[in-house]
């Protein structure tokens, strides 16, 4: 939780434990995703799912969307805007979401210049 915290970089669970591992040496891969597991049920860390790559978690659990770079791979935040209830309620019909992710695809302003 500290490292998610301290680095805002979305960082995939192998990054975590690789950072982790130069402080203490004893805290093994298993540790690190049970850690993760235990955080997100707990609702203290969101897990980011993005496609074609490892997923990612953020502690910032206000609402908010991702941007990700096609180019460098790097993950933004963007803040947050409601989506028009209108067309989500045509699209989604009768069924009841629990949860969902926006995520913007791209290229970022340090690749694109």
């Amino acid at each position: 939780m500290e490292f998610l915290i301290r680095r805002p970089v979305h960082a995939t669970a192998d990054e975590i434990h690789r950072v982790m591992n130069r402080t203490d040496p004893r805290a093994s891969r298993a540790t690190v995703y049970n850690s993760l597991r235990a955080l997100i049920k707990a609702g203290l860390v969101r897990e980011v799912i993005l496609e074609g790559s490892a997923a990612r978690f953020d502690a910032k659990v206000h609402r908010h969307y991702h941007f990700t770079c096609d180019r460098c791979g790097g993950v933004a935040d963007i803040e947050w805007f409601d989506l028009p209830r209108r067309s989500l309620s045509a699209a989604l019909g009768p069924r009841r979401i629990r949860e969902y992710q926006v995520v913007f695809n791209g290229i970022c302003q340090k690749c694109g210049s």
